[in-house]
């Protein structure tokens, strides 16, 4: 990274202007968009607490942290880029609803202070609202904040994580064994973010209190300059991977989930170097998660993995038609243009603007003009969100390391999104004869932007009908990356369950998937419907095959023991019987 820069502001400087009122000043804005052609118009100085805090911002993440249905900002921060510096506070900004922030952090957190450099949300405790970890690089604990309600915090993380010092740049929320909670993966170092550490995998107990899990579930052994991690279904099989990101020559990796949570590395993905972040994103339409890591290509340039559908990348940076040497530490995607495929933005510290290109329809992009307000800061980090209430994809910046810590908010003007999520694929359940249940239905679920915890939505549902009667709805939770997860009640025996899912993202597109059947049906050979095989059983088996050989009817209980089929008990089904028996 730069650090220590000398910024020249442009001429007109929107951090400084000093308008009578918001609606004034909303409409100057407006005004210059039109005369520009802006689409993403800086509005900091009218949308974010004035004066500014100056604070030195490492990253931010964005959520309904109040449950009002508008989206919260986050800001971590914390001095010091090699060396600890001065602590910093964890910074809230609530939403008024239409773009307008309040400083909340007091309020919020009771003024939470430390060295962060990393910060997330995710419900780890079940109870429908979001909580909050945030990571401290300089050998320094984490901290989990439990949301209590109405977006206000409690510091817990002495009494629910475990008592482990970390050099950590980021923390990711998934859930790894497909328990329905969230667990949590750190990327870490030792004395700071630039030495070698090992990753940590901390699995919930599904009331948010975690447990280091990671000598059973990770491979063991040190990796070096840390600077990211993200959550990702690479491979289509519903488990969620993870991808790091690292400032080392050829230190990132890419980690496959064998479904119970068990990780191993992936031979074969293109080396990289100097790379701060990975963003998924499904760039070519085919359903699958590509990569863009910033600045991990040849000479600080960005580095573009296409996946094959099975989790394995090619290096296709060449299809980034405008790809300049300079220290990008962020990305996120987005169809900023409404035509449907995920375009991308590029975060630069020092010297010059973010970038955003222009995704061509099969994930070749070319660099846009006078689309984004050009300012020259130091941006650490980047996210996209309605943050406004229009349907509109906003930009925010994190800045910190140089120039004036001022962190920034872009409005969009151009076309508000008008198309639906795609439910890429749905999990198919098999028949089965457990009548208790729960039946685990996922979904790989898309839409038309990225983020840490994959888009914004409004609700993601899992619609069912048993027996062709009336339509009944469960919520589907989030599990990380692309995943959702929803749990079907138990149903009798001989039940036909039909299910799908339906997605809302935060402009009210609603998308929905095809239906899936399965039935809950007796378990062949258990006549007495206990769960097993045995004596009573044998007997009754034996009463079937004894019996006359003829067809028997639908409804005879020895229709249990014909295992071929064939409507009659013979031998042929006393080979399977001895296979099930139990005893």
């Amino acid at each position: 990274m730069i650090a220590n820069l000398l910024f020249k502001h442009s001429s007109l400087n929107t951090s400084t202007l000093r308008l009578p009122c918001v609606h004034t000043v909303a409409a100057f804005f407006a005004s210059v968009a039109v005369a520009s052609g802006q689409q993403f118009v800086q509005e900091t100085a009218s949308r974010f607490p004035n004066p500014n805090p100056a604070d030195y911002t490492n990253q931010l993440t964005i959520g309904d942290i109040d449950g009002d249905g508008d989206l919260d900002i986050i800001f971590a921060n914390g001095g010091g880029f090699s060396s600890p510096g001065s602590p910093e506070l964890l910074r809230v900004y609530s939403n008024n609803g239409s773009g307008f922030f309040t400083d909340s952090t007091i309020g919020a957190t009771g003024g939470v202070t430390g060295l962060f450099r990393g910060v997330e949300l995710g419900d780890v405790d079940g109870d429908g609202d979001l909580d909050m970890v945030a990571v401290q690089d300089f050998n320094l604990p984490a901290d989990l904040l439990i949301n209590t309600g109405g977006g206000r915090f409690a510091s817990a993380g002495a009494a629910r994580l475990p008592a482990i010092t970390l050099s950590s740049s980021r923390a990711q929320f998934g859930d790894v064994d497909n328990d329905g909670d969230l667990d949590l993966f750190i990327v870490s170092g030792t004395s700071s973010r630039f030495d070698c550490g090992q990753y940590r995998l901390y699995t919930n107990d599904g009331a948010g209190f975690f447990t280091d899990q990671t000598g059973i579930l990770f491979p063991l052994g040190n990796v070096c300059n840390n600077m990211d991690c993200i959550f990702g279904d690479i491979d289509g099989d519903f488990d969620l991977d993870i991808r790091t990101s690292s400032t080392g020559t050829d230190n990132s990796r890419l980690y496959r989930n064998d479904g119970f949570g068990v990780f191993s590395e992936v031979a074969g993905v293109p080396a990289d170097s100097s790379a701060y972040s990975y963003d998924f994103g499904d760039v070519d339409g085919d359903g699958d998660l590509d990569l863009l890591g910033a600045n991990a290509g040849a000479s600080n340039s960005e580095k573009l993995l296409i996946n094959d559908g099975a989790g394995n990348y090619i290096d296709s940076s060449a299809w980034l038609l405008s790809n300049p040497s300079i220290d990008d530490n962020d990305s996120k995607f987005f169809d900023y243009d409404n035509d449907g495929d995920l375009d991308l933005i590029i975060g630069a510290l020092g010297g010059t603007s973010e970038r955003i290109y222009n995704n061509e329809g099969t994930g070749l992009f070319s660099a846009t003009a006078n689309v984004i307000s050009l300012q020259t800061d130091s941006t650490l980090d980047i996210m996209v969100a309605d943050l406004n209430g229009n349907g509109k994809l906003d930009i925010v910046t994190a800045q910190g390391e140089s120039g004036n810590f001022q962190n920034r908010i872009y409005i969009n003007n151009g076309p508000a999104d008008s198309i639906a999520p795609n439910i890429v694929k749905t999990e198919i359940h098999p028949d089965t004869a457990d009548t208790a249940g729960p039946y685990v239905v996922r979904a790989s679920i898309l839409d038309q932007m990225s983020s840490d915890r994959n888009f914004f939505d409004k609700g993601i549902s899992l619609n069912y009908t048993v027996n062709g009667g009336a339509t009944l709805t469960i919520p589907m939770r989030h599990s990380g990356g692309q995943i959702y997860r929803g749990e079907l009640p138990g149903q009798p025996n001989g039940s036909s369950v039909s299910y799908w899912v339906t997605a809302t993202d935060f402009a009210n597109n609603t998308g929905t998937d095809g239906t899936e059947t399965f039935l809950v049906q007796e378990l062949l050979f258990d006549s007495d419907n206990d769960g097993d095989i045995d004596l009573t059983d044998l007997s009754n088996f034996g009463s079937c095959i004894l019996g006359p050989d003829v067809d028997y009817p639908a409804e005879d209980a020895c229709l249990i023991h014909d295992a071929d089929d064939d409507l009659d008990v013979d031998l042929d089904d006393f080979d399977g019987f001895l296979i099930a028996y139990s005893g």
